[in-house]
């Protein structure tokens, strides 16, 4: 066993302990109140890891941490380290004791998505530091919003990345492979306008917004196709005010994956450029393309060669495969701005999202020194 393997899993129940503090200090993402104390936690946190701690304030989410170590004097492009700490989970969805361990899995909200690569991120560090003399410049970007598109991040993320030799993320795995490819991500917004009669004794003075937006879903659902990955779906529909009144307005949220940029523009195309179906409605689309599309560039293959190499080599992984995800991600950033990017380096487990969101403890020293041990060979 290597002696990074070896350390982290002497400390195994620590990193546990660890993961419970960050669960229980619940922490989704339009409550800024809870994000800004858990980014003061965070940030306490960071410096007892030897770091040099940043608070970015952001008026309209959370506030981000930008955390570095390491000699950023010495000329070497830092290292980037990507990861966020809002959940999609409101205060109190998993109970008063949010966070427990039965057989092995710990379970709690954001536990699989993302806390669980936080700590391993931070314990990767600490495990450098303390069996080597590992000085290279590090810079751990955590920020607020991912699950809300990154909106008040991305500009940082993008900046950051520009100036790294290499960006590492630690967004949940898939089964524990690692990402090398996602689907960019667009959202848009359908408001329809019509005009509102009485459905019984003036049915036809009206025009339906709701009967107008109904033929657009449908529309824009036939655009979902299997082969070239791109997928649409019309996630919410409001509209109309009474059963008895022709409605007068509907209103409709889409989400776009897309698998290329060719693919991004010409959709985006698609959804902006819809016509009304009845000559006297109105059709207004906001919205476009919020991430783009992460692609296997030379770069990235290069980063999950090293990975497998070093996962199965030195780690005693039985393997360390690859995945492309339909989520999204902030390694998409990195990536598009030609970064060599490695995604999905976080905890192993499943139910992102899920009710029975959930991580495998004894996986959590080996991805840790995975992470350590790329963080060297990079």
């Amino acid at each position: 066993m290597s002696k990074l393997l070896q350390y982290l899993t002497e400390r195994q129940g620590e990193m546990l302990a660890d993961l419970e503090e960050f669960v229980v200090r619940e922490s989704p993402s339009d409550d800024k109140e809870r994000m800004d104390a858990f980014a003061e936690f965070l940030a306490g946190y960071a410096k007892g890891a030897g770091g040099d701690v940043e608070v970015i304030p952001v008026e309209e989410r959370g506030n981000h941490l930008r955390i570095t170590w390491g000699d950023h004097r010495s000329g070497e492009k830092p290292l980037l380290l990507v990861g966020h700490f809002d959940t999609v989970w409101p205060v109190g969805s998993f109970g008063k004791d949010p966070f427990r361990v039965e057989g092995g899995i710990a379970y709690g909200p954001g536990v699989f998505d993302m806390k669980g690569g936080l700590v391993q991120g931070f314990w990767a560090i600490k495990a450098l530091h303390e069996l080597s003399d590992f000085d290279r410049p590090v810079v751990f970007f955590c920020n607020s919003d991912e699950e809300v598109h990154s909106f008040f991040s991305r500009d940082y993320i993008e900046r950051e990345a520009k100036a790294a030799r290499a960006a590492l993320v630690l967004e949940s795995s898939n089964g524990g492979n690692v990402t090398t490819e996602r689907k960019g991500v667009g959202v848009y917004e359908v408001e329809v306008t019509g005009r509102e009669a009485h459905a019984g004794s003036n049915p036809f003075k009206g025009v339906s917004a709701v009967d107008e937006m109904a033929r657009h879903v449908l529309s824009l659902h036939s655009h979902t196709d299997a082969e070239t990955g791109t997928t649409v779906n019309v996630g919410t529909v409001r509209g109309g005010t009474r059963v008895n009144v022709i409605a007068g307005k509907a209103h409709a949220k889409v989400n776009l994956r897309i698998p290329d940029e060719r693919e991004a523009r010409r959709m985006d195309g698609v959804i902006r450029s819809i016509e009304p179906h009845h000559p006297e409605a109105a059709v207004e689309v906001s919205g476009g393309i919020v991430r783009p599309p992460m692609l296997r560039s030379e770069g990235v293959a290069a980063l999950y060669g090293t990975a497998r190499r070093v996962a199965t080599e030195e780690l005693g992984f039985d393997t360390l495969g690859e995945t492309k995800s339909g989520g999204g991600s902030d390694g998409s950033f990195c990536a598009a701005v030609g970064t060599p990017t490695l995604d999905g380096l976080g905890a192993v487990g499943q139910g992102a999202h899920a009710a029975h969101e959930q991580v495998i403890v004894e996986h959590l020293p080996k991805r840790a020194a995975l992470l350590a041990r790329l963080m060297q060979e990079v």
